[in-house]
């Protein structure tokens, strides 16, 4: 006799779920902001006649900048993934 696995969640775990999802957001929200902060110091640093001897920093940062991006993007996409392949087996 084969038992079904009972799929019903409690509140208690379907809470947990939700918080893992908020924290895999905020997590991407971080990696968002700090490829905000890091393209807009690039582009100042590269538009402001002051920082002419930090030009290739400012370079620098703007090639970063969308590789953090990217990285918040793909770690995001992979965690949502884990999370629904965990919960929903």
């Amino acid at each position: 006799m084969s038992e079904e696995k009972n799929t019903s969640l409690i509140t208690r775990d379907w809470l947990a779920i939700e918080r893992t999802k908020l924290a895999n957001e905020r997590t991407f929200l971080a990696y968002f902001r700090t490829f905000i902060v890091l393209l807009g110091t690039g582009v100042t640093i590269l538009k402001l006649e002051i920082f002419t001897e930090l030009k290739s920093f400012g370079i620098i940062l703007v090639i970063v900048s969308p590789v953090i991006l990217l990285i918040g993007v793909i770690r995001l996409i992979y965690v949502r993934k884990l999370i629904r392949k965990h919960y929903n087996a």
